[in-house]
């Protein structure tokens, strides 16, 4: 971050476990395991909000942090802990504005969204998006930002079809960020669109011209070296010349689109899981740390 200089930043479950193995932030496992007593769950939030604001005396933006996976269909308990990390960055002299809490895009985390944006100005990062229903439901949700996922995208395609590989353009991930992208434009919603998850620098470059795109410290370093001319793919006004159609995401027509998505349905749960593994690999090193 200090080399590259971004203007916001992100962690996950599995981002912060790898970190926490490091020597160099030992000292955040072990003020994590202090200020906590015995409370595993009041230490897993400190080390988030502790890593979050290491992040935020880098970069001058936003840092995303990420409710915990098991509550993904669990629209109170996410919107409780959203508040309570927002709280935590507060006594450590970080305003709200300063947060993103991601949330997956399961319909109930869509709805603690809306629910955290309206009614608590709390901002909302939605990630784990792979499908259009999920963007679409997000932007009626009015959330601030959504994290559609490139790579895993890709992923799903190269693991399930006869094709291994695809040229930038036609990668089924840069299609799908493309289409939410000109869905967006064109009929005014105000979230965000922020490409994440890449796979190649191809990609990234086939996405250029989107709000914000999150991007790896390997690609950034490849970018930087590069002297290729960068082509703008995506604009707003191109986006408004689009023949496209408005759809109606009642909760029905969402888990009937996302029954139909088998990429979408199978990335979704699939990452679900995982962040929740890491999640608890982490409680366990908190927990050894305990004794």
């Amino acid at each position: 971050m200090k080399k590259y200089k971004p203007t916001d930043a992100t962690t996950n479950p599995s981002l912060i476990l790898q970190a926490a193995n490091m020597s160099q932030y030992a000292s955040l496992i072990t003020d994590a395991v202090d200020t906590s007593g015995e409370q595993v769950s009041q230490a897993m939030d400190r080390l988030f909000v502790l890593f979050g604001c290491e992040i935020l005396k880098i970069v001058p933006g936003r840092v995303s942090i990420e409710v915990d996976a098991r509550l993904s269909f669990d629209k109170e308990a996410s919107i409780n802990k959203a508040r309570k990390f927002v709280s935590m960055f507060a006594d450590e002299g970080y305003d709200k504005e300063r947060i993103l809490i991601k949330l997956a895009s399961t319909w109930e985390g869509i709805q603690a969204a809306k629910e955290l944006e309206e009614e608590h100005g709390i901002h909302c990062n939605l990630t784990l998006l792979f499908g259009f229903a999920q963007a679409v439901a997000c932007a009626e949700a009015g959330v601030t930002l959504i994290s559609p996922f490139v790579g895993r995208i890709l992923d799903w395609y190269v693991a399930n079809t006869d094709q291994k590989t695809f040229e930038p353009e036609d990668d089924p991930g840069v299609k799908s960020v493309t289409k939410i992208y000109n869905y967006y434009k064109k009929f005014g919603y105000k979230t965000v669109v922020m490409g994440a998850s890449f796979r190649n620098a191809g990609e990234i470059q086939a996405l250029a011209g989107c709000d914000l795109l999150t991007i790896g410290p390997k690609f950034l370093e490849e970018l930087q070296n590069t002297t290729d001319p960068v082509v703008q793919h995506l604009s707003e006004a191109s986006a408004k010349k689009h023949d496209l159609e408005k759809v109606e995401m009642t909760e029905a027509n969402f888990r009937w689109e996302m029954n139909e998505d088998q990429m979408a349905t199978d990335k979704l749960s699939e990452g679900i899981r995982k962040f929740a593994v890491d999640a608890v690999k982490l409680e366990k090193m908190l927990m050894e740390k305990m004794k």
